[in-house]
């Protein structure tokens, strides 16, 4: 796999069930690039670690007098030298492709996972943690991936060094053998330390990350209520707490890169000393010696790359394990379907609560609880947040069709959309049946002033459709944003579209007008909006009242509203004080009239 062939066409099912077995499982399905990558690596290091064997060749040859093994002992030289260029090159070219491969099918997994799972992500994962995990987690986890063939490399050409120098030269040799593994391994009692402050340090920075989101996320809000400085307050303090776990995994890894140095330098110098004695006693030449010496003083290059894996592990090892944690959250049904991929019409019924939205008619549905309307929507579009029985549409199973099928048949705007920015022409860019135009679709969700703000804003856009669009459009009222999300939705053109208060940031004079407009537009399609809008609820078909996860009246909004006090209480937000004052001046007025009815009996029956 290479970086331009990304991004993948399937990335896989991953082994999600811990972090380690998601390492794990994205190595294996890297195992040609990681295989390039230990070759090249090889190359590289075994070129390093033989150029002391020359460099002790050639003072040898300089001894002696000899040119010919001086000339050879060049040639060698240059070879070793192209050998580490081109390892070198090519090493890096290898591990940087792992490293972004295995992190793009990481960000491929998780925005799989995300599509899946709709707005119930974000209910079971919180918002920062999904953030943290798709930015700064996957490069972590490529980095480990990547390293392993990289340590792999080192460990290998640590031991090729050991034997080499104890054939060449076993009075040192052993030496060196003995006290390179533990030079090597040293540090390993220090690891689970280093792991486990490195997570706290993840642990705290993810929880910072979560707040600074959500604080981001709703700082419209906390401007409203005067609540900047609490929020602030509490990023500081949680901003203080990561210092100062990062300070202290920091002490940790400098113990441990002290020791990568100590004991190295301590190896070399008894490795001099015991050479200097051997050479005095005539047991080895002068060219062993700095051979030997040259080695041990080259190998601390590949030994570094065992501290490298090791630090990869600590900090990759958090990351994949919140990584797993997303990656294992499955959907209450399944996504694949059990039916062929036809989109079907008709009626669409939610068994759970009875509700009936018929086909080709605008139905409204009126909900006392917000969250009960929200879930009741995302249910009606095949995104159940809990098990239970299927939406029926046209007598279809929604959970029977594939998910892509579903979600073309029913088309779910929450009462939060997200514009993402870019141009308008880009945001409008969906698919879409082809049937509504994206002018019309602006006309009838009244974006006439939207896009005048638009030009407005962007200096070097005389077409609207050219407007630049903000991140989650910031520039706009949350009206305006409204309006366009809601022309975003029915663009489209989907079988059923459902609405979740789609009106509720606008003026009634604009909420009329969009009444009116989303009935013309929608004419001969389904359309369910949850709504308590007199304005919308007076322009539907039919009106459900929902009640306890249960529709416990249905009809016209001018019937219900004066037949049904539940219904009257949710459109007309009365409190039970007023409807108990109503009904009592309605039972005085009542009684008044039938008093006057018997006084006028008495009259008649004198007067007889």
């Amino acid at each position: 796999m290479q970086i331009q062939d990304l991004p993948y066409s399937d990335p896989g099912v991953p082994d999600a069930r811990s972090g380690p077995r998601l390492l794990w499982w994205l190595w294996r399905n890297q195992m040609g690039g990681q295989l390039k990558s230990l070759a090249w690596g090889l190359l590289h290091f075994v070129a390093v670690s033989a150029l002391p064997f020359c460099v002790g060749l050639a003072v040898q040859a300089v001894i002696d007098h000899s040119g010919t093994r001086l000339a050879l002992t060049g040639g060698l030289m240059l070879l070793c030298g192209t050998g580490i260029a081109v390892g070198d090159t090519f090493l890096h070219r290898t591990a940087v492709t792992n490293w972004i491969t295995a992190a793009a099918r990481v960000q491929q997994l998780l925005a799989r996972k995300a599509a899946q799972l709709g707005s119930a992500l974000t209910r079971r994962v919180a918002a920062g943690e999904v953030v943290a995990v798709s930015t700064g987690d996957v490069e972590k986890i490529g980095w480990f991936v990547e390293a392993v063939s990289r340590f792999t490399a080192a460990a290998l050409t640590v031991v090729v060094v050991c034997v080499g120098l104890v054939v060449y030269q076993p009075a040192l040799g052993v030496v060196v053998a003995v006290g390179l593994p533990v030079v090597a391994l040293a540090v390993l009692p220090l690891l689970p330390r280093a792991t486990r402050r490195a997570d706290v340090q993840r642990e705290k920075a993810g929880r910072a990350t979560e707040l600074a989101s959500d604080t981001v996320a709703g700082l419209r809000v906390l401007r409203g209520i005067g609540g900047e400085e609490l929020f602030l307050d509490r990023y500081r303090r949680a901003s203080q707490e990561v210092r100062h776990a990062a300070v202290r995994s920091a002490r940790m890894w400098s113990l441990i890169t002290a020791i990568q140095v100590l004991l190295p330098g301590l190896l070399l110098i008894a490795v001099v000393w015991h050479g200097v004695h051997l050479a005095r006693q005539g047991r080895i030449t002068i060219g062993e010696l700095v051979t030997v010496y040259s080695a041990v003083m080259v190998v601390n290059y590949p030994l570094r790359h065992f501290e490298e894996i090791a630090m990869a592990y600590s900090f990759s090892r958090p990351s994949a394990k919140r990584a797993a944690r997303v990656l294992s959250l499955e959907r209450s049904t399944d996504a694949d379907g059990s039916r062929a991929a036809a989109v079907p019409g008709g009626d669409l019924y939610d068994p759970a609560t009875g509700l009936l939205a018929a086909d080709g008619r605008f139905t409204a549905v009126v909900c006392g609880d917000p969250d009960a309307a929200g879930r009741l929507a995302e249910r009606l579009g095949g995104h159940p947040a809990e098990p239970g029985p299927s939406v029926l549409l046209g007598g279809v199973a929604l959970d029977d069709l594939p998910l892509d099928t579903a979600r073309t048949a029913v088309l779910v705007q929450d009462k939060d959309p997200v514009l993402l920015s870019g141009s308008l022409r880009e945001l409008l860019d969906v698919p879409a049946s082809g049937a509504v135009r994206a002018a019309d679709a602006l006309a009838a969700a009244q974006c006439e002033d939207v896009l005048d703000a638009l030009v407005q804003g962007s200096l070097d856009a005389a077409d609207p459709m050219d407007a630049r669009i903000t991140e989650r459009g910031r520039s706009l009222s949350g009206g305006q944003r409204q309006r366009l999300a809601l022309a975003r939705s029915l663009i489209t053109d989907p079988e059923v579209l459902v609405l979740d208060e789609p009106t509720s940031a606008v003026d009634s004079h604009t909420e009329a007008r969009i009444a009116d407009g989303l009935r013309r537009l929608r004419s001969g399609r389904t359309t369910v909006v949850f709504t308590s809008s007199p304005l919308l609820l007076d322009r539907a078909d039919r009106v459900a009242l929902v009640h306890q996860d249960e529709v416990v009246a249905v009809g016209v909004h001018r019937e219900l509203i004066d037949t049904d006090p539940r219904y009257r209480t949710v459109v007309t937000r009365e409190t039970d004080e007023e409807l108990a004052a109503a009904d009592a001046d309605t039972a005085v007025a009542e009684g008044g009239a039938l008093l006057g009815a018997f006084e006028k009996l008495e009259e008649i029956e004198e007067s007889a």
